[in-house]
């Protein structure tokens, strides 16, 4: 059966993150290029991501909240999975709030002005924070992974050839460690959590 680990996050994240990066760099273009001929695209170009980007973050973040209180953590992991959520709700509140005044000051024909640049500037700072944020919880803590490779003998790395080689060169082997998503010996899931992790909140 098809299945998304550890759910559809780590896929809408990639929209979220897409959208509204353009959107932030491409209000500020327009900004900058006022009078240029092309200028009304740039900034068709920059709504139309803005308003995507957000909807996609909603979406992200119903999946963040659901993998947030589903994933096997550790303490350390818990820390850092919730100052990304930190950063997260309060990136995706910027983001949204902005959209809002977007539809606002196209209704009343207003134009962008730099109070509107500079909000957004700050937004994009956050968006790259929170990203940062996530792939610290991933690539450093190992959250929402399946399996995690180890080398054999204690050796430090694992070297090898590609373009169709097949020689190793430290001669050890790269295995896999099974780890369960939702329950691990070390790493528990929010609704089990071990003592020494039983008294954090969130």
């Amino acid at each position: 059966m098809f299945e998304i680990i550890p759910n559809w996050h780590p896929i809408f994240v990639h929209f979220t993150v897409s959208t509204l990066s353009l959107s932030s760099i491409f209000f500020v273009l327009s900004y900058i290029m006022r009078s240029h001929p092309q200028n009304s695209n740039i900034r068709k170009f920059a709504e139309w991501n803005l308003w995507i980007g957000s909807v996609f973050t909603i979406l992200t973040v119903i999946a963040g909240w659901i993998a947030y209180n589903s994933v096997a953590h550790d303490t350390p992991s818990h820390e850092a999975m919730t100052v990304h959520r930190n950063w997260a709700l309060a990136t995706a509140g910027v983001f949204i709030v902005l959209a809002l005044w977007l539809a606002y000051k196209i209704r009343k024909h207003h134009k962008i002005n730099i109070s509107f640049i500079f909000i957004i500037v700050i937004a994009f700072g956050m968006l790259g924070t929170t990203a940062w944020r996530g792939g610290e919880a991933v690539y450093r803590y190992g959250l929402g992974v399946m399996s995690l490779p180890a080398v054999e003998n204690g050796a430090e790395g694992h070297a090898h050839e590609h373009a169709g080689q097949s020689s190793h060169a430290d001669g050890n082997e790269v295995v896999k460690m099974p780890m369960d998503l939702n329950s691990s010996a070390n790493e528990m899931p929010h609704n089990n959590q071990s003592d020494n992790h039983a008294n954090h909140k969130h």
